[in-house]
């Protein structure tokens, strides 16, 4: 089982930047991948960006170019790096740990963009 403590949300102009944590309870380098993930009132939660232990990084279309995942293994702490914010990032978004299959979540952050 791994614990995930997510922060960082809070409400930003359109243009603005953000930048959310994923503190886990387990070193990350012991997880397989860690993943941001979002869902937006009445819609789906959606994969935003992902981290794998190797050090790659994957990103969902809507984000590339503007958003950066990260972490820091002394901190067992991913980042969200988040630029050039948009109305349309508005959601809810979740911390995702896969660890040999496993999969935990975080209670998820608040991210509202104003136009």
């Amino acid at each position: 089982q791994v614990q995930l403590v997510e922060s960082g949300g809070g409400l930003v102009q359109a243009g603005g930047s953000l930048r959310l944590s994923c503190t886990a309870s387990r070193t990350i380098s012991s997880i397989n991948v860690m993943a941001w993930y979002r869902q937006a009132p009445g819609k789906q939660r959606e994969f935003v960006a992902a981290l794998n232990n190797l050090g790659s990084t994957n990103y969902a279309d809507t984000v590339k170019g503007r958003f950066t995942v990260s972490g820091d293994n002394a901190k067992n702490t991913v980042y969200l790096q988040m630029n050039s914010l948009k109305p349309e990032d508005t959601a809810v978004y979740y911390c995702n740990s896969n660890k040999g299959g496993l999969l935990n979540w975080g209670q998820g952050t608040q991210v509202t963009v104003s136009s």
